[in-house]
């Protein structure tokens, strides 16, 4: 897989470029698409910044931010090294959910001068996508950038991985016939994926109290110390018991292992101590804490990981395309819990008329549909909370996000089939 990539990637030259959405038939398109005639919506955006939206690309426009500090499971690799995921997410993005995803990799580490670029660059765009920024500076810039901007602000390594993770909880609870909030949750890796998937748990319903997190240091208890902020604000709710140790400790009597950390921390002996029927989510990547036939010689009832290869794929792409397309489509100023906690279940409800089974709690990145009702789940959630500045549709917007990923998806595949695409040697 890894000599396929990068012989594919070299073929390309990269997966991205730039095509047209308007017509060029005549010389006089020309001066309709640019001088003279591009200065009439000029004026008319000058006279009412918002018709920004009505005479250009900007509501259909994401930036994909990274510095390249904290990249995959390859660490601070920096901005070109990280290109090629951004572009990826970008890809991910357009054929997912039909939206404009531009890769921006930053030559610098600085929060302060992050966030300065980030707001210097977003006239351009209607929604920030973080991505791959390195803990505890991502929480920093997120907060500031969400607090200070007036488009929404996305991480997807906060955000996104936690909507997908709880989708997955959610529906591996049923197989298994208990329920979140009773639950004991053992959550190794607190970085920005861990601490963010803890919040959201416990804004679903889990007790805080049963909930266990786990750092290079030990788990997270009241009055440790080697926290930081955003630690120190969940351990002061969650350990109930104030357990005392690492992730033997912490795995102990769990009925969910949540690992967003650090591949082959997990063995099927620790797997082994859990509650009974316990769930495992394995999600580092490339390479999970254990894999799925060693953890269910442990035990496991269901085993989740991070992989396309491997049963029941916890992937961020069911979440940020169709969260960014309702976002996008009803001109949201902020991505709060309620959009977040809609996306989640309306992913697990999408699976769970599917048949859920041990080795079916999720769906699919090629079920199309979900991405539609997802999409009109976010919608749904904006106006209900008053964050949408467009009062649409929810089910106009999923019929049209249905249409338009549908119309990208046979486009390309026609650009294929003409070769317009080439396909790369054998």
């Amino acid at each position: 897989m890894e000599d396929l990539a990068e012989r594919r990637h070299r073929f390309y030259r990269g997966k991205l470029g730039l095509t047209l959405k308007a017509p060029i038939t005549s010389y006089e398109d020309l001066a309709v698409w640019y001088t003279p005639g591009v200065a009439q919506p000029c004026k008319a955006i000058l006279a009412k910044r918002e018709k920004v939206y009505e005479y250009t690309n900007k509501g259909n426009s994401v930036a994909v931010i990274t510095d390249g500090s904290r990249v995959l499971g390859l660490g601070n690799i920096g901005p070109e090294a990280g290109l090629p995921v951004m572009e990826g997410k970008a890809m991910l993005f357009k054929y997912l959910g039909d939206v404009d995803a531009f890769p921006i990799c930053l030559g610098i580490q600085d929060p302060e001068k992050i966030i300065d670029a980030v707001k210097w660059v977003a006239p351009t765009f209607g929604g920030i996508s973080l991505e791959d920024i390195d803990a505890p500076q991502c929480f920093y810039i997120y907060e500031r950038l969400s607090r200070e901007m007036e488009i929404p602000v996305f991480h997807d390594d906060q955000q996104g991985t936690s909507v997908v993770t709880l989708a997955g909880v959610v529906n591996a609870l049923k197989v298994v016939g208990k329920k979140l909030k009773q639950v004991q949750f053992a959550n190794i890796g607190a970085g920005a994926a861990g601490l963010a998937v803890a919040k959201l748990l416990i804004d679903a319903g889990a007790n805080p109290g049963k909930i266990i997190l786990v750092d290079k240091h030990g788990t997270l208890y009241r009055g440790r110390g080697s926290m930081d902020g955003w630690k120190e604000e969940l351990a002061q709710v969650t350990n109930k018991e104030g357990r005392i140790g690492g992730i033997s400790e912490a795995v102990k009597e769990a009925d969910v292992l949540i690992g967003l950390s650090k591949p082959e921390l997990i063995t099927k002996d620790m797997v082994g101590t859990m509650a009974e029927n316990p769930i495992v989510f394995a999600l580092a990547n490339p390479y999970p804490e254990i894999y799925p036939q060693e953890a269910l010689e442990g035990g496991a009832r269901v085993v989740a990981t991070g992989r396309s290869d491997l049963p029941n794929q916890v992937n961020n792409a069911l979440g940020f395309p169709a969260i960014f397309r309702g976002v996008l489509d009803a001109r949201v100023r902020m991505v709060n819990t309620e959009i977040l906690l809609a996306a989640a279940y309306e992913i697990a409800e999408y699976a769970e008329e599917k048949g859920l089974s041990e080795n079916h709690i999720m769906p699919t990145l090629m079920d199309i549909e979900v991405y539609a009702r997802e999409a009109a789940a976010v919608v749904r959630a904006a106006l209900a909370t008053g964050v949408a500045r467009e009062k649409v549709d929810p089910e106009e917007v999923r019929r049209d996000t249905e249409a338009r990923v549908g119309r990208f998806r046979r486009i390309l595949q026609l650009m294929v089939e003409q070769g317009f695409i080439p396909l790369p040697p054998i």
